[in-house]
């Protein structure tokens, strides 16, 4: 019993010097993966490695398709898509994961043909912008009544749209409003690390939703003592925006490549020739962890990126994100296993 009350003196004096309320103490962490969409159906064997590393949480991630980021027509659940990118392939992904216990984020996507960002989406005229929201509303909408029929643990209601969301603050409002009388579960929204102390809509939410690819070293291998020092300014700007708001703050993606100088860019993607190195993805997921794991008003988060087919992403020696078959899966594994123990 002294240890008990020792624990929740130490909990309380922590929320108070961050000035934290009582909504920004998270009691369980979510320990999860953004599962890559395939073009088959989901499988018992699949889903084996992620209970193989305590992971608790997958983020599911349909596809809605546009042609430029000033284009006004959105695309989706089209039967040349992927299975796992559209409507059945979802629920499909979404019944098995639950089954096993593992807990669901329903994360819809847009891809930009030739993987334009996002965040820069503007339509050219208000009929554009209204064309869109339309569209966009439909796509959100169908996702949210799927997440309410398979009761999905959480939805996120978009990703990395920073203009959109920014300059059609009245969209938003009023869309969240339709997704919560459709979907009885928790929402948040999944803004890129640079612009996510600009986002209007944190109050309407219940998480405030950062995409983590924040700068923390320029070394060629960072150490961990390297990215501890780096996450420090990010870490204080994430737990005012939680103070701010009382809103705990969750990682909806996390991840960095396994690759020389891969704390200085995180958010870099584009393919390029450099050698694999190991060390500095796992590195950069240890300090991650320290930072953020323990703290009280930090829900958690989403590794970037997992895929389904286990055994042929190990086999595949790549510098690209996934910590599949590398040494940032035992980081991983270490910390989800501590983290629910």
């Amino acid at each position: 019993m002294k240890n008990y009350v020792h624990s929740i003196a130490l909990l309380i004096l922590g929320c108070c010097l961050l000035g934290c309320s009582a909504t920004t103490v998270v009691s369980e962490k979510i320990n999860g993966v953004s599962f890559v969409a395939s073009r088959d159906t989901l499988q018992q064997k699949h889903i084996i490695p992620l209970l193989e590393i305590h992971a608790d949480y997958a983020a599911i991630m349909p596809f809605g398709f546009v042609r430029d980021k000033n284009h006004p027509e959105l695309h989706f659940n089209s039967n040349r898509q992927w299975f796992g990118e559209r409507y059945e392939g979802v629920k499909q992904y979404i019944e098995l994961l639950r089954e096993n216990e593992i807990k669901v984020m329903l994360k819809p996507h847009i891809w930009i043909w030739r993987g334009v960002f996002t965040g820069d989406m503007k339509m050219d005229s208000e009929a554009d912008w209204v064309l869109f929201e339309n569209s966009y509303e439909e796509f959100i909408l169908l996702y949210a009544q799927l997440a309410e029929e398979t009761h999905a643990d959480l939805l996120c209601i978009g990703t990395e749209l920073f203009n959109f969301v920014d300059q059609r603050p009245d969209f938003w409002k009023q869309l969240i409003k339709k997704v919560r009388a459709t979907y009885t579960g928790k929402i948040t929204y999944a803004e890129n690390w640079d612009k996510v102390d600009r986002v209007a809509i944190w109050e309407d939410l219940d998480f405030i939703g950062a995409d983590a690819y924040f700068p923390v070293s320029e070394a060629q291998t960072p150490t961990i003592e390297d990215a501890l020092a780096g996450w420090k300014p990010h870490k204080k700007l994430l737990a005012s925006l939680s103070k701010q708001y009382s809103k705990p703050v969750l990682f909806t993606e996390f991840g960095y490549r396994s690759a020389d100088y891969a704390g200085k860019e995180p958010w870099a993607s584009d393919r390029h020739e450099g050698k694999m190195n190991s060390e500095a993805q796992a590195q950069l997921y240890e300090a991650l962890f320290r930072s953020f794991w323990d703290e009280p008003w930090f829900a958690g988060g989403f590794a970037w990126k997992w895929f389904h087919n286990h055994d042929r992403a190990v086999q595949q020696e790549n510098n690209r994100f996934t910590p599949q078959g590398k040494q940032a899966e035992e980081v991983l594994k270490k910390w989800y296993q501590n983290s629910v123990n």
